[in-house]
């Protein structure tokens, strides 16, 4: 295995725990997040041992020729049956603990015959790369190299055709975490038996190195991107669907947002727009200053106003979510063009300049009712987002939107 390759197919895997790790501090005994940890620390420390120089390292330092060799199969035996673990684990279904729990007995059984195979053969010739190969016919080495090639194999098969099988059982990020996850297990297959074939052309006195090398550390870097791809989408998943949601609800507000702008200046109601953060926090941003603005219009609202648009878009829609959201559309932009008017100082002739001259008129108990009717009937989240909506596309609410402007440039003059 070329160092470049072994050390950047690592550097992948461990990043994907890098990302993981707070989430297991905190959850350290979730069996889904330990599996998850596992194949690709695992993954990560077959390509780390695998690597010549880290190879020649560990010969090096131990003093024993070819001590990496049984390390690295170890690892590999581990990652892929902590492949075979996760899929079963996700799956879930009865038994699915106890499955695993014999998965693990199992390959650590393998693990340590590979290590008692590994004490009993003889290996003195240190070979970097292609050790498999080279004692392909020696005692004790040539069944330890069948061992965890046939592990690794039989792991890896089963994940694939598990995760494979149950995504076209599911859908969304986990069916497509499966099915990379699944080609991720196929490309691992892959290594197996180009290093199973090679060793096979050396019993029978033939020497493919390039199959044993080459072909077989393409296929193991590949299986590596693959499979930290596949464990990581159904995770990240969910959260980049929320921030896509929070991005386009962000985006739908901006027409709300435009229309109570010089409310929000003039009254110093905005909070300060945060930089570099999610679209989440963009969202709650842009909702605090649109409630803010709200709560700022509520001695502004035209109640009758409010009853005749609903009324009117009742009977154009048949739809009640739509009429109560251009109502609103109308109520809030005329409030606007209301409330600026008369902090300018200017006189506003006109349906909304009557509401608010009747509205001076009422006793103090009459302004305690109608600001009560303004926060009981306060549109939430979500209608927002259709009040957003309506102001753009809603005839009736562009027709009070004009109307407010019109009398506020006629009250200017």
């Amino acid at each position: 295995m070329s160092a470049l390759l072994g050390y950047v197919s690592c550097a992948v895997l461990w990043l994907g725990v890098a990302v993981k790790v707070p989430d297991l501090v905190r959850h350290r005994r979730d069996p889904y997040l330990r599996a998850i940890c596992a194949v690709l620390g695992l993954g990560g420390l077959c390509f780390f041992l695998g690597a010549p120089p880290t190879v020649g390292a560990v010969n090096r330092l131990s003093g024993v020729p070819n001590l990496a060799a049984p390390l690295t199969y170890a690892a590999i035996t581990a990652c892929g049956a902590a492949s075979q673990i996760l899929v079963t684990l996700w799956r879930g279904g009865p038994g699915v603990h106890r499955t695993a729990r014999r998965w693990v007995l199992a390959y650590a059984g393998v693990v340590l015959c590979v290590a008692a195979l590994f004490l009993l053969g003889d290996a003195p010739v240190e070979r970097r790369e292609d050790l498999d190969t080279y004692y392909a016919t020696t005692p004790y080495l040539r069944e330890m190299i069948l061992l965890y090639l046939a592990g690794h194999l039989t792991a890896v098969t089963v994940t694939a055709v598990s995760a494979l099988r149950w995504a076209r059982e599911v859908r969304g990020p986990l069916r497509a975490g499966m099915l990379t996850l699944g080609a991720g297990a196929v490309c691992g297959a892959g290594y197996s038996v180009s290093k199973l074939i090679a060793v096979a052309a050396r019993w029978t006195g033939r020497d493919w190195p390039t199959l044993g090398t080459d072909v077989a550390q393409s296929a193991a870097g590949l299986s590596a991107v693959l499979t930290a791809t596949g464990v990581l989408i159904p995770l990240a998943g969910p959260r980049l669907a929320e921030w896509r949601r929070a991005r386009r609800t962000y985006t739908r507000l901006a027409p709300l947002e435009r229309e109570l702008d010089d409310v929000l200046t003039r009254r110093r109601l905005r909070l300060p727009r945060p930089r570099w953060s999610s679209p989440a926090t963009r969202l709650v941003w842009r909702q605090t200053s649109i409630h803010n603005a709200l709560s700022h219009l509520d001695a502004y609202v035209d109640r009758e106003l409010y009853d005749e648009t609903h009324e009117a878009a009742l009977r154009a829609t048949g739809d009640p979510e739509r009429a109560a959201a251009t109502a609103w559309a109308a109520v809030i932009a005329t409030a606007a063009r209301t409330c600026l008017a008369e902090q300018s100082g200017c006189p506003w002739d006109g349906p909304a300049g009557a509401a608010r001259e009747a509205w001076r008129a009422v006793p103090a108990a009459g302004h305690a009712g109608e600001s009560e009717w303004f926060q009981e009937r306060a549109p939430g989240p979500e209608a927002l987002v259709r009040i957003a909506d309506a102001l753009v596309t809603s005839p009736l609410a562009r027709g009070a939107l004009a109307g407010a402007r019109a009398a506020e440039r006629s009250s200017a003059v």
